[in-house]
């Protein structure tokens, strides 16, 4: 059975702005294998692929904020193999040690997760990692110096590897791809790294970046090409997008939405696309076409098709998603305080740790005109920091005329060296 595919323009089931679901057609999807060992050829191509990639990550590496200076050695810890605890766990889950991995990344929670494909070419989380600190707020990058850690969709390729940062390892995002660029975003050297510094950067602790480093490594080794990162500003759950329904950045999450549906209802990597300055997902030529379809992140977006194998699961998770928002919104569940400037989060497991991170912040109303700078303030998790208890009450009394917005905006984005104070200070009072 066949069936018709068209985009349904603006279209919305449950009440979710600028959702667009999709009709399936019949087209064949292949879903990739995991490497395997066998003959002369395939061992001789193997070193020489790995000698190629060793070659990449140790050459041509700029000098910049979140990078490390040239070096043509690997230092040990961008060769350390993975703990016999990792390799136990890869082996139990069926992941063979080299097979493609794909990060996902969440903002509000404050969590990075490893995802690696199993034997059936699916899939599967490995760990999730407490993310150490972010910088920015919840939303996209948009130009260089907004301390904004991007979302998105990126393509890792092995040049983007540094084994020789300033912050232990890095992986580049790739800010900005074609979709930023197509819509006038800038910045550069946007990194998940080490040392647990970040000036629109990810940072993890040394420890993670060892391990989340080898991973990528590891599935590039194995002839995967490169792999995804997906930066999210939260998990894309009803509930979530219910609570920020008033944020500007709203029809920008629901886009990703889509990609993100695609992936978590089928354990497949959605394949990326750009046209007409927004994401496409999974997108093939139409059946009847005797040419590839073509993309061009500025034009209109060109006639295609998606696998049922993918549209069926999605378009029921998105189904089910817009009712569960529409019933949210009904039932008036609370909407977020629109935070602009606490720069950033830590996960709540390292307060403990690095007790004396603190946050600048000020007030600004909407009109553009900034107050005095106010006391920084110990940073918690978003939602019981003490930013939020203070200013959220502060915003319940007159939610309409203020907002909070960053005070550094033009510090370089290079992770560990942003002037940031490391003395704690009374807390205001409430």
């Amino acid at each position: 059975m066949a069936y018709s595919i068209h985009e349904i323009s603006g279209a919305s089931i449950g009440g979710i702005p600028g959702y667009q679901p999709y009709e399936a057609t019949e087209q064949g999807h292949k879903i990739g294998k995991s490497p395997t060992v066998g003959g002369l050829a395939l061992i001789r191509a193997t070193v020489v692929r790995a000698l190629l990639l060793t070659a990449v990550f140790a050459g041509a590496l700029t000098p910049v904020w979140c990078l490390g200076e040239d070096n043509n050695q690997l230092p040990a810890k961008a060769t350390m193999e993975l703990s016999r605890e990792l390799l136990s766990l890869l082996q139990q889950k069926k992941m063979p040690k080299y097979s493609p991995i794909l990060v996902r990344v969440f903002k509000e929670e404050s969590e990075l997760e490893i995802w690696k494909q199993d034997t059936t070419g699916h899939f599967q989380i490995v760990k999730t990692y407490p993310i150490c600190r972010w910088s920015g707020d919840l939303g996209p990058k948009l130009h260089e110096g907004d301390r904004q850690a991007p979302e998105g969709f990126y393509t890792i390729t092995p040049e983007l590897m540094n084994p020789n940062s300033n912050y232990y390892l890095a992986i580049n995002t790739g800010f900005p791809n074609s979709f930023d660029k197509a819509n006038e975003r800038d910045g550069t050297f946007l990194m998940i790294h080490g040392d647990c510094w970040s000036s629109g950067c990810y940072a993890m602790t040394d420890e993670q970046m060892g391990e989340i480093y080898s991973l990528a490594r590891d599935s590039l080794l194995g002839g995967q090409p490169s792999f995804q990162i997906q930066a999210y500003p939260f998990r894309l759950t009803p509930a979530n997008l219910a609570r920020h329904r008033t944020n500007p950045n709203l029809d920008f999450w629901m886009m990703l939405k889509i990609g993100n549906d695609h992936f978590e209802a089928t354990h497949l990597e959605p394949k990326l696309a750009v046209c007409d300055r927004r994401y496409v997902f999974d997108a093939s030529a139409p059946p009847n076409s005797s040419q590839p379809v073509v993309f061009d992140p500025t034009s209109k977006c060109p006639a295609f098709v998606v696998s049922p194998k993918i549209a069926r699961p999605a378009l029921e998770k998105q189904r089910a998603d817009e009712i569960e928002y529409a019933r949210l919104v009904k039932e008036n569940l609370s909407v977020a305080p629109i935070y602009s400037g606490l720069d950033g989060g830590m996960n709540e497991v390292f307060l403990a740790r690095f007790p004396g991170r603190i946050i600048p912040l000020a007030m600004v109303l909407t009109n553009g005109s900034q107050l005095p700078q106010m006391p920084s303030i110990p940073w918690a998790d978003n939602n019981g920091s003490l930013a939020n208890k203070f200013f959220g009450a502060l915003f319940q009394s007159n939610p309409s005329q203020t907002q909070v917005a960053f005070t550094d905006s033009a510090t370089p984005e290079h992770g560990a060296n942003s002037a940031i104070t490391a003395t704690t200070r009374p807390t205001p009072a409430d």
